[in-house]
């Protein structure tokens, strides 16, 4: 079992915390993390594109010559494609382009996630977080004892407003629930900063 040093947040090593081999111990599958975070992107999406096609555009109500005698090639609408102005062709349409992976997937990349994670050294295991009250420099104050401003991803057991509103002012940081850890924020973060009752629920979810 891999085993990582637990701090406070004052940056101090007040003890070490085994990690389960099945969530932090396994050798990153890439392939399943680069699907895992495509289809999390795909997913985030808006799919708000849209052209106007014949029936669309304004105008063209009438032929705009007769069929025959005119020598011109017969036109049915000025808004056809190949008038100026005219509709356009399977132009985009507003569609969602969500999609899911079978969840033994998902679940093979999260653990790819985070182990990735152990590999490089980038998880920080904190004893506890919770504040009296919002505060954003005790975050940042706690970020700069763990030597973790620059991109960092807190997540605790149980989801905490004083912690939320606390991070969410600070450029990089990003505050989520042991719940909603996802492949894409483990990756996209440099540092994976994780309470212990965090770790432990990620594990009893995943292990």
């Amino acid at each position: 079992m891999p085993k990582v040093a637990v701090y406070n947040v004052s940056g101090l090593e007040v003890g070490e915390i085994e990690l389960s081999d099945t969530v932090f111990g396994i050798e990153p599958n890439v392939h399943v993390l680069h699907s895992a975070v495509v289809m999390q992107q795909a997913s985030m999406r808006a799919g708000t594109h849209k052209t106007k096609g014949r029936s669309e555009v304004r105008g063209g109500g009438r032929k705009p010559w007769k069929q025959k005698g005119t020598g011109r090639a017969r036109q049915g609408s000025i808004r056809a494609p190949q008038w100026k102005g005219g509709g356009i062709v399977f132009g985009p349409t507003p569609r969602s382009y969500a999609y899911k992976l079978p969840k033994k997937v998902r679940r093979l990349a999260l653990k790819s996630a985070l182990s990735s994670k152990v590999i490089d050294n980038d998880i920080l295991v904190l004893d506890q977080l919770s504040f009296a009250a919002p505060k954003t420099k005790e975050i940042i104050a706690m970020l700069k004892n763990l030597k973790a401003d620059r991109r960092a991803l807190v997540v605790t057991s149980e989801f905490d407003e004083n912690v939320a509103l606390s991070a969410r002012n600070i450029p990089g940081v990003k505050f989520v629930t042991a719940v909603g850890i996802n492949v894409l924020d483990v990756m996209l973060y440099d540092k994976l900063i994780i309470t212990k009752e965090a770790v432990e629920k990620v594990q009893e979810v995943f292990a």
